[in-house]
């Protein structure tokens, strides 16, 4: 009972360490998979995201200097408006 309840007391912080060491590196590694090898960039870029319900999401999408506002929901996409790109965003796109 004794070797039992050692072994639980030393177990038990170690698997805790490897769950929240296992977390950790998968927040620092999110971003980096599915990135494009050299030196070129995505064609599209998410700006920003509304949640307007659980269901329903407003997305503001860069796609060849334009951007457009789409409606998300389980249903589908629903393209609501397309202006040209802010200059802002461009600049900060290109750095």
């Amino acid at each position: 009972m004794g070797w039992y309840i050692l072994k639980l007391l030393i177990l038990l912080p170690l698997i805790g360490l490897m769950i929240w060491g296992s977390l950790k590196l998968a927040q620092r590694m999110q971003g980096k998979f599915g990135a494009p090898q050299g030196g070129g960039g995505k064609a599209v870029r998410i700006v920003e995201t509304t949640m307007l319900s659980p269901t329903m999401r407003l997305a503001v999408i860069e796609f060849h200097g334009r951007e457009i506002l789409v409606s998300t929901s389980r249903a589908g996409l629903t393209r609501l408006a397309e202006a040209p790109a802010r200059a802002a965003a461009l600049e900060e796109h290109a750095a």
